[in-house]
């Protein structure tokens, strides 16, 4: 009977009644259920064993183990491949980091050969302003042209030998010490950074330079990059008038280049360029530029009026290939922006490295990791995904709102006569063909027949306010600034036959709902749908939908981020929008006016301080960017265009006028309630009604927690309010406060509340407590809070909540206790979240 068993369990593919053997039939049946269901139900692994006979000896059991290990197969498949990239990405960036080690060495090498050099020179008294040496060593191997270089002509060998020189210096400023690099503010280098960020200091111009790993082959990375359009948000035009081969398989070609100016202040920049491109012996690929111009005695490019003319010093890319796919890029950028031409308010513009590398040397190692991304993860979707069509809706809306900043004249713009007062300028388009189409049509109700544009704009200044955090008010208090009336106008492409068209008052205005539709891999821009709500009762003589939608894409929100550039561009579209159809991008540009010296000393130290530390003497530390001494700069650029009939164009240019200026009064405004100045404990904090000051609030904070709890909730570093106000704001978990009002409302927060909730102090005042939870979170707070007030606290459980900008957010625990004041009433509740993350 035994003997009959065991045969039985063999010829069912049991192995010593413990393993079953699988024919190859079975197996690839197996594999393609698998593909189908890779964890199917027990009711599913019967019927499977009832639809495929060839199973129907094996037991379901069986079955069940051979799908766990399957899974688990693929799993340390998928694991083993993770590994593998990781390794070769560590690999690439070991070696990258061991080059930039020997690169760093040499430097150090060559600042002693300096030093000790000066050193021998004015001890001996010999130093002297025509000392030859001495030039060639302060030069520092940087190589410029003198009338003794022997000259260059326009003939194809000439062209060569400035192709072989500009690729010379090009290789000595990535590679070697022709310019002393100090590493970018806030730039970290590492596995999963975007790069080894420099630059320059104390050299001619402005200069930038970038080492970074992208998964993309070097043809393909240059393609990206010689496409300069496509990334680069500030370039209107590359025109390629020459092209020639060489005789080594590289190209030569003859450019010309324009870029916006990012101002209304100041004229645009043009260039006259030579790009060579060739392959080095080790397989390197490189494409080098530089400016030519009379002294070379190569073509010349006659002057084109509205632009002054730039130099562009070697710069390039050199694209290693790495082993196992992928590339090492280093990336230089040196320019002589000719900082004379504008006014001396914004010379920092033109003479910050800093400036240069943010918007052109990290927008193209940014543009290159996005592409790979989308390359190595095509089916990736949400808001980690950033597609072709998003990415050409955000340079299109870049686009729109630098050619309304510029308004050149060869796309039809001229200039409108002021009215006596020139803060406001205004240009119109009879023919803006390029710009919008010759008919805007909507599928809400409205048909828009307008066949001209108008731009209003203007600059200003602005002082001791964070680009960052302003942007940020504006974009989440929109009914702080903007007109609902003059909105509506926008999209309606102004359909009224009225003579004068009434302004309505700044802030009435319906609902805004902040739609996510995409960001990039950084989080360094997003793009946005804002629906405006409840439009329609504004106008009643216009025909308009209800809701009123709006692109909106916003970048620089990164209050860590130094010397970034925040934009806020928005233009209306309607239910139906397609990737063509007509843009008419508004909105505003805030750039840090940062001096020459602050942005390439190299001592300076990096770290964004808290806007509420001070000193003793009510002075911020020495490293803080944003100091007390009230410097810190920035240029304010508004611009607003307009779709209307040219018969109306005299009323339209005065609603225009009328509702930039009202813009610059609520944005000056804003901007005087965002001072740091206005944040600060010894310069009181600037309380909402019927709050006390900061530091009292702190000090009600701290008792209580104490007296409810029963232990220290900080160690302060010394006794006293402002002592516990700077550890609180400093505390790592999340502490806010709320009103003991029917719909509670916060009304402080510390750093790390701040960070939480992606706010600021001013517009915290607007959210309410019950926003911020999810509906179980809204229960165990409803339940908890009659046990807050009656015991004087209580501990919630982890959870969700969320952002004010829509980003979920979980917490390991959370704790709520009543604040109470000096009388021992009840003054606020405070809660406390501890362990917080985005989710």
């Amino acid at each position: 009977m035994m003997a009959v068993t065991s045969a039985c369990k063999d010829k069912m593919g049991m192995d010593n009644g413990k393993y079953v053997r699988y024919t190859p039939e079975q197996v690839d049946a197996l594999e393609r259920l698998y593909h189908e269901c890779p964890k199917p139900s027990s009711l599913r692994r019967q019927q499977l064993i009832r639809e495929c006979p060839i199973l129907s000896n094996i037991e379901p059991k069986q079955i069940k183990v051979w799908f766990q290990n399957r899974r688990c197969r693929e799993k340390q498949r998928k694991e083993a491949s993770r590994l593998q990239a990781v390794n070769r990405k560590l690999t690439a960036m070991n070696k990258l980091l061991m080059e930039e080690n020997d690169r760093l060495q040499k430097q150090v090498s060559h600042l002693v050969y300096e030093n000790s050099f000066f050193r021998q020179q004015t001890q001996n008294g010999t130093l002297t302003s025509t000392d030859n040496s001495c030039e060639s060593v302060v030069t520092s191997g940087q190589h410029h042209l003198t009338p003794q270089d022997p000259p260059k002509d326009a003939s194809p060998a000439g062209l060569l030998s400035i192709a072989e020189e500009t690729l010379t210096e090009f290789l000595s400023k990535a590679t070697g010490t022709a310019v002393e690099w100090v590493q970018m503010p806030g730039m970290k280098p590492g596995p999963d950074s975007i790069g080894i960020i420099a630059i320059s200091h104390g050299c001619s111009g402005v200069a930038s330079r970038a080492c970074g790993l992208v998964g993309l082959e070097p043809t393909r990375v240059a393609e990206i990059l010689k496409d300069r359009p496509s990334w680069y948000r500030d370039c209107r035009a590359v025109d390629v008038l020459n092209v020639m081969s060489t005789g080594n398989g590289g190209t030569i070609e003859l450019m010309y280049m324009q870029l916006y100016a990012p101002t209304t202040l100041a004229p645009a920049r043009d260039f006259w360029l030579l790009r060579y491109t060739s392959v080095m012996e080790d397989g390197s690929l490189v494409v080098c530029e530089r400016s030519l111009n009379n002294t070379q005695n190569g073509p010349s490019m006659p002057p084109v009026q509205h632009f002054v003319r730039a130099e562009l010093l070697p710069s390039g890319y050199l694209i290693r290939p790495c082993e196992g796919g992928g590339s090492i890029i280093h990336i230089v950028d040196h320019m002589d922006l000719e900082p004379w031409s504008v006014p001396e308010v914004l010379r920092p513009l033109y003479e910050s490295s800093t400036l240069l590398s943010q918007r052109t040397t990290l927008a193209a190692l940014r543009q290159l990791r996005q592409i790979s991304q989308e390359v190595s993860q095509p089916n990736v979707t949400g808001w980690g995904r950033r597609p072709a069509a998003l990415r050409a809706l955000g340079q299109r809306l870049s686009r729109g709102f630098n050619e309304a900043v510029n308004c050149f004249t060869d796309e039809g713009w001229s200039m409108i006569e002021s009215n006596g007062i020139d803060d406001v300028t205004v240009h119109v388009n009879s023919s803006p063909g390029k710009l919008m189409g010759t008919i805007l049509t909507y599928a809400n109700g409205f048909p828009s027949m307008s066949n001209a544009v108008l731009c209003a704009k203007a600059s200003m200044l602005l002082q001791n306010v964070p680009p960052a955090i302003l942007l940020r008010f504006l974009r989440e208090h929109r009914s702080e600034w903007a007109d609902s009336g003059i909105d509506a106008y926008s999209v309606a492409a102004v359909k009224t036959g009225a003579c004068s068209i009434p302004v309505s008052r700044v802030g009435c205005f319906g609902g805004q709902v902040i739609l996510p539709l995409a960001h990039t891999i950084e989080n360094e821009e997003f793009m946005e749908v804002i629906r405006l709500e409840n439009m329609a009762q504004y106008r009643d003589d216009v025909v308009m939908p209800s809701d009123i939608f709006l692109l909106q894409v916003c970048n620089g929100v990164d209050e860590s981020a130094v010397g970034t550039c925040a934009e806020l561009i928005f233009a209306p579209i309607d239910a139906s929008f397609s990737d063509d159809a007509p843009l008419l991008p508004s909105g505003f540009r805030i750039i840090p006016l940062e001096s020459k010296s602050d942005a390439s000393s190299p001592n300076r130290t990096l770290d964004l301080a808290s806007t509420l530390e001070v000193g003793a003497a009510g002075s911020r530390a020495s490293g803080d960017p944003m100091r007390s001494s009230g410097t810190a700069k920035s240029v304010m650029t508004i611009a607003f265009q307009f779709a209307f009939e040219m018969h109306l164009q005299e009323s339209v240019a005065a609603m225009a006028r009328q509702y930039v200026r009202s813009i610059i009064a609520s944005v000056q405004r804003v901007a005087l309630a965002l001072s740091p100045s206005r944040l600060a404990p010894h310069a009181t904090l600037r309380p909402p009604p019927a709050t006390p000051e900061a530091h009292t609030l702190a000090g009600w904070i701290y008792q209580s927690y104490r007296f409810f709890l029963g232990v220290e909730l900080l160690k302060p570093a010394a006794e006293g309010n402002d002592s516990i106000l700077k550890t609180l704001w400093h505390h790592s978990d999340a502490v806010l406060c709320c009103s003991l009002k029917a719909l509670p409302v916060f009304t402080f927060a510390n750093q790390a509340g701040l960070d939480m909730l992606e706010t600021t102090l001013v517009a915290l005042q607007d959210m309410t407590l019950e926003k911020i939870f999810n509906d179980d979170g809204k229960k165990t707070l409803f339940a908890e809070l009659p046990q807050i007030m009656q015991q004087g606290f209580a501990c919630l459980q982890g959870g969700i909540c969320m952002s004010s900008m829509g980003r979920p957010i979980s917490y390991e625990r959370a704790v709520a206790w009543k604040v109470l004041n000096e009388e021992e009433d009840a003054h606020c509740l405070c809660f406390m979240f501890v362990n917080w993350s985005f989710v």
